[in-house]
């Protein structure tokens, strides 16, 4: 039914504005569209990342957005970190090397947005 139909990320934010200035300056995204008020949809690769501002932005205790970035993963985690980006380190999950977790030839990466939303790295 699904398995041939494009899917979207989609992340709740308490202000567009501030959104706005971390998914284009931070992470770097491309702007798809925006004629829809407070909603923001960002091209993230061959698919999009719905920005949305939502009174229960930051509440998602789970990751809202995964990027597999293959061999980049080291780079484009020193490109964040030197742009202000703080990592989140978690129990259980691997060996930490600086702010990479590695579990045999998986490596993963986590960090939030604004408003708390968990956005993840991973090598796969």
């Amino acid at each position: 039914m699904l398995k041939d139909k494009s899917s979207s990320a989609i992340a709740a934010v308490s202000d567009i504005a501030r959104a706005r200035t971390f998914y284009f300056d931070t992470l770097g995204l491309e702007l798809e569209d925006d004629s829809m008020g407070e909603v923001l949809v960002l091209r993230t690769g061959a698919t999009f990342l719905i920005v949305y501002r939502s009174e229960f932005a930051g509440t998602n205790q789970a990751n809202a957005v995964v990027w597999d970035v293959g061999n980049d993963i080291e780079a484009i985690t020193a490109a964040l970190k030197a742009k202000g980006v703080a990592f989140e380190h978690y129990d259980g999950m691997g060996d930490l090397k600086g702010d990479i977790h590695v579990s045999g030839d998986m490596k993963m990466v986590w960090f939030k947005d604004p408003d708390g939303n968990i956005l993840h790295l991973n090598n796969m």
